[in-house]
């Protein structure tokens, strides 16, 4: 990680040796100047982060350096350095754009205390403003479908993002875009200029997941040397989507159940009650009542969360919106990666529309992506697309010792592929044009293969 850069600019060699190492102490990239001639060069050529001036400058003054570097980068923080009697001219600084000023004779430990606050603010400055730009750039997703089912969840997710309900829980499979409907329904509501936030609670640890909802006081527990906010209190007037809450803690559960209850908690090792209006979205792909009854999941949680439940369908019962969602991955990757692929030949239509699609729209958003970056042209064509939906069940690979079947689900799409590329190698006496003829595959494909899993030719 790149160390803080800090530039120490003073005219008196005592003061920069003492400040440089006490800073790289610190753990801060320490660069000194005796001039503000000397400081502005180094500002343009090694643009420091934070800078330490000296108001009583020889030559250029402190004041006419701090606007210069000002003009050269307005993000570099600058802490005026004033002797005793300088406090106007050191407000005036701040007019300017100084951060702060410290007076002389300092303190060494109130420099570090000063320059790392003034760190900290700055990072959350920055952390503000770039959530702020992504959030101007957000909108409503895409939600593409035209079957019957997939019209009616429009239609409910619709009169969910204008009603007020506080708990909405999405159930579907891995990869059928529960965190899609989420942010749909958050950006179509009133709440769209409110912060959107997620977070997969099956991938912060339990002992960590408190502190990330609810925030902690400084001191709460060993680690905590500054008191921080959680998600519930950042999103507040917004959303926060729950993800993967079927694996949250039986502990956390109880935690969540009482906040859900008046939207009021404390901070870990607080005693100020908060409260905040926020919308929790929640979604699973587990069974919830399965999980109730093997007293994995709170029965009273469960009821609590899914006041509105929202049911996706897996991509295998959409069979009229595979090749829609298709075409719209195609429009997508065309523009990301300058291709001008037109659309799917007939015979990668009866591919795409029989394939199970155990990964759902996710699964089919990576095989249109991995298509178009191998080749795909002016057409999306059957050689384009991996062999567990280009060689299906009435399609063995001829002359192998045994023909493929779709494995199911949980098995390694990859060693099958594999597996298969050997096959059709051996079968061909490592005739590289032959084996890739047995799998319907162009040469370049199977080749990409041969390379992909390390076949050796």
């Amino acid at each position: 990680m790149k160390k803080v850069r800090v530039l120490v600019v003073d005219d008196e060699h005592l003061i920069r040796w003492s400040l440089e190492h006490n800073l790289k102490k610190q753990g801060y990239d320490v660069l000194t100047a005796g001039s503000g001639e000397d400081a502005l060069r180094l500002v343009r050529e090694e643009q420091p982060d934070l800078v330490l001036l000296d108001i009583q400058l020889p030559g250029i003054s402190g004041m006419e350096v701090l606007e210069k570097i000002k003009e050269f980068d307005d993000e570099i923080i600058v802490i005026m350095v004033t002797a005793h009697g300088g406090l106007e001219t050191a407000v005036n600084a701040m007019r300017v754009g100084a951060y702060d000023y410290i007076n002389k004779p300092f303190n060494l430990d109130e420099i570090a205390v000063v320059v790392k606050k003034a760190l900290e603010t700055f990072e959350l400055r920055r952390e503000v403003a770039r959530l702020r730009s992504e959030h101007k750039k957000s909108g409503p997703p895409d939600i593409v479908g035209t079957g019957r089912h997939m019209q009616n969840i429009l239609a409910m997710m619709g009169k969910v993002a204008r009603s007020d309900a506080s708990t909405v829980l999405v159930l579907g499979e891995s990869g059928t875009g529960k965190e899609l409907v989420a942010k749909w329904i958050h950006y179509q509501s009133a709440r769209a200029e409110k912060p959107f936030i997620a977070i997969n609670c099956a991938a912060v640890p339990a002992t960590l997941l408190e502190s990330e909802l609810f925030g902690h006081e400084k001191g709460a527990f060993t680690d905590a040397k500054n008191a921080k906010k959680g998600l519930f209190e950042l999103a507040d007037g917004g959303t926060v989507f729950l993800d993967e809450i079927g694996d949250m803690e039986m502990g956390m559960q109880a935690k969540l159940l009482r906040f859900l209850e008046d939207r009021t908690f404390r901070r870990i090792g607080g005693a100020k009650v908060l409260s905040v209006d926020v919308r929790i979205i929640s979604a699973t792909n587990k069974d919830l009542l399965k999980a109730i009854e093997e007293k994995l999941f709170r029965n009273d949680l469960y009821y609590r969360l899914q006041v509105i439940p929202i049911f996706l369908p897996p991509l295998r019962e959409r069979k009229d919106d595979i090749l829609l969602i298709a075409r719209y991955f195609i429009n997508m990757f065309n523009r990301e990666f300058n291709k001008q692929v037109a659309g799917i030949s007939s015979g990668a239509e009866v591919l795409l529309q029989n394939y199970h699609w155990p990964g759902n729209i996710r699964e089919l958003k990576n095989v249109i992506e991995r298509a178009i970056i191998l080749g795909a042209d002016d057409l999306l064509a059957e050689d384009h697309l991996p062999l567990e939906i280009a060689a299906r069940v009435d399609s063995p690979v001829r002359g192998c010792a045994s023909s493929f079947i779709l494995p199911p689900e949980g098995v390694d799409i990859d060693e099958v592929e594999k597996d298969l590329i050997r096959q059709a190698l051996e079968t061909s006496e490592g005739n590289q044009s032959k084996a890739a003829k047995k799998l319907n595959l162009g040469i370049d494909a199977f080749r990409y293969r041969m390379k992909k899993f390390d076949i050796i030719r």
